[in-house]
């Protein structure tokens, strides 16, 4: 199965209304090429999963700028002043989520795990409308699961599978969502011959890959 797509290919899986989980870390490890074309299609109603919003002109932050998005579920979004803007105006609902809450949530979410019991957000907003439960007299909160429509992860070397190496902090999120999404999209740095990363850099493996966009550069 050949795996390496067009972007334009690609969008036509990028439909109104779908949810998105996006790898990266302040523009970081994010699939610029992807987000550029969801911007250029226009898609609206998105539902954005991510450690952040990016910068108003990096990352996801593209798709905020552009209102492309009508729900945030992320760690922070204090880098993207627009983000907090249309929240405040009632644009975008945000779902702000501690950040190691965040990753095990998406990392259920691939492992087929029904959700993971946490002592944070205790007494504070983050446990409003969600089950507590206590084990051995402490107090815990039930957090569940998040999976996606599509994820989109930066790889920055990618072979014809799909096997991705991610260089220094570029990996972050990335090899997390690649598990937790129905499509899983590659943004390539490089793409290079299947035997050509070893395998001890592999860092997604490629069976969790279906398609491949770039490696122009």
């Amino acid at each position: 199965m050949n795996k390496i797509k067009s972007i334009d290919e690609l969008m036509e899986y990028i439909k109104d209304g779908m949810t998105i989980m996006v790898g990266g870390f302040m523009g970081v490890g994010t699939p610029e090429m992807l987000i550029d074309a969801i911007v250029k299609k226009n898609v609206k109603d998105l539902t954005i999963i991510a450690n952040d919003t990016g910068l108003p002109d990096k990352g996801v932050g593209k798709l905020v700028v552009n209102k492309q998005v009508k729900k945030v579920i992320a760690s922070h979004i204090g880098l993207n002043p627009e983000t907090g803007k249309q929240m405040n105006s009632g644009e975008i609902t945000v779902e702000l989520v501690p950040q190691g809450t965040l990753a095990e949530q998406i990392r259920c979410g691939g492992a087929g795990i029904g959700g993971f019991l946490t002592e944070t957000g205790i007494g504070t907003a983050v446990e409003d409308g969600k089950q507590k439960l206590k084990v051995n007299q402490k107090e815990f909160i039930l957090e569940l699961p998040l999976r996606a429509d599509i994820a989109l992860i930066g790889g920055s070397i990618v072979d014809r599978q799909g096997n991705i190496f991610y260089n220094a902090s570029t990996r972050n999120f990335n090899p997390l969502i690649a598990t937790a999404a129905d499509l899983v999209v590659v943004g390539a740095e490089k793409i290079v011959e299947v035997g050509e990363i070893d395998p001890n850099h592999v860092m997604t493996p490629g069976i969790f890959v279906d398609y491949i966009v770039g490696g122009e550069n």
